[in-house]
């Protein structure tokens, strides 16, 4: 884990009353438990080979100059 996220999780263990330790404690209760992790783990959408092939299809038409160019649309989460 780098440091600005062992940081913040420290943080927030403090905030809510617990130290790391437990914290993983209980995560590792939970998930053996449940034998497997308490929540979803997904991947990012974006990676998928559909979206990576449509990425490369468009790729290629603005390399052949077929393509429109757009601005970035910048999304606050």
């Amino acid at each position: 884990m780098d440091a600005a996220l062992s940081k913040q999780f420290a943080e927030l263990c403090d905030e809510i009353g617990m130290s790391v330790d437990t914290a993983i404690s209980v995560f590792a209760k939970r998930a053996v438990r449940k034998w497997g992790f308490p929540f979803e783990v997904t991947g990012d959408p974006f990676y998928s080979e559909s979206n990576m092939n449509e990425l490369r299809r468009r790729i290629a038409e603005m390399d052949a100059g077929k393509g429109v160019e757009h601005e970035l649309i910048e999304v606050d989460d």
